[in-house]
């Protein structure tokens, strides 16, 4: 007996301490998410004179809203396409679950901080098709890469139309550290296939309580989801549906900012691109003041005061919201409400059981003996 009582305290020590570093951790990511969204949203709004601000959302041509939504619409279910083309061509999720999750992502990127919708798209593909979490978490990180990518190639290719912006020396540097980037990592890939990556994880293996056998199998699923990055017929469709969502953004863009103004087309491509960039901060819930800020600075660019930019760049926001909001919530119903009848094993693939069960049983075991 009293063997048994020292130990407990010995068991329960390391489980109360991580319990009291996370809230910790935690409040320091939220109160540093607010502090960004309250100085990007004191850039956007100083000096704005809120009465012509209002006056100008009163007399917009709220008509031009209608195929702005269309346009919202469509490059939505585009994003989601090109996320499903980024899975290997032979495991590929079914449509509906890959527009599903991107939804819910989208919901909760709007509602809480620090990009936490994409950890809820994984979870939500995974809870409702056959693919494994670390598949499509490599497809989540090369898509951002893609991302980036085709803002910027868009960017460049739209420069003649575009007016002289104070950024675009970041712009170019952004550009070149990315394409370089890119470069050496679809090279590496290309070469040594999933070995450098089992390189890096080798660490892992040192760690008590994890199985190399079931790490190895993880990183080799990781590698399928980089199919992005490793096959040409992957990476060209991929590119394709990334280019064609980009510029169909830019053309909702367009529109809504022709409910306040007669500007060109190039007006919408060059919102679009600084908002698309600026989604690289890690940002508080719905881009709340990042967004406007990058609206109005490239509105600068034509000649528009805070005044005269902060009322479409609310609008296109809010235009960005209310849809992503409703649609994810109500993918988030169906997919609670009929993945909850999925068995945990149907989210592998039919090849994985064998492999994953010995570690499985293994950990099980461990969590009876604590």
């Amino acid at each position: 007996m009293s063997t048994r009582a020292q130990e407990e305290p010995l068991l329960a020590a390391p489980s109360s301490r991580p319990g009291r570093r996370r809230p910790n951790l935690r409040l320091v990511a939220t109160l540093a998410t607010f502090a960004l969204a309250a100085g990007f949203t004191y850039l956007a709004v100083r000096g704005v004179n809120w009465h012509k601000a209002w006056v100008a959302v009163e007399h917009c041509h709220i008509w031009w809203l209608v195929p702005a939504m269309g346009a919202f619409a469509a490059q939505t279910l585009m994003r989601a396409m090109r996320w499903r083309s980024l899975f290997a061509r032979d495991r590929r999720p079914p449509r509906l679950r890959v527009i599903e999750a991107m939804l819910v992502g989208y919901l909760f990127n709007n509602v809480m901080p620090a990009r936490a919708g994409e950890v809820a798209r994984v979870a939500s593909l995974t809870r409702r098709s056959n693919t494994p979490p670390a598949e499509i978490v490599g497809t989540v990180v090369v898509e951002r890469a893609y991302d980036v990518f085709a803002v910027l190639l868009i960017f460049f290719c739209a420069l003649p139309w575009l007016p002289h912006v104070s950024w675009f020396g970041a712009a170019a540097v952004l550009a070149a550290v990315a394409a370089a980037g890119l470069a050496a990592v679809v090279g590496v890939l290309a070469i040594y296939g999933e070995r450098p990556l089992l390189w890096l994880a080798r660490p892992l293996a040192r760690l008590p309580r994890l199985d190399p056998e079931r790490i190895n199998e993880q990183i080799r699923l990781l590698a399928a989801g980089l199919s992005g990055l490793r096959e040409l017929r992957v990476a060209l469709e991929a590119l394709v549906w990334s280019l064609a969502a980009w510029m169909t953004a830019a053309l909702w863009s367009w529109f809504v900012l022709r409910a306040f103004h007669d500007l060109p087309f190039s007006a919408g491509v060059l919102v679009t691109v600084a908002v698309g960039l600026s989604m690289i901060i890690p940002s508080p819930p719905a881009a709340i003041g990042v967004f406007e800020a990058a609206g109005v600075l490239a509105l600068k660019a034509y000649g528009f005061s805070e005044t005269g930019a902060l009322p479409s760049a609310i609008v296109l926001h809010i235009s960005n919201f209310i849809p992503l909001v409703v649609a994810g919530a109500i993918a988030l119903h169906f997919t609670t409400r009929r993945g909850g009848r999925t068995p945990l094993r149907a989210t592998y693939t039919s090849s994985d059981p064998p492999a994953r069960e010995p570690a499985r049983a293994r950990d099980g075991h461990l969590r009876r003996q604590l």
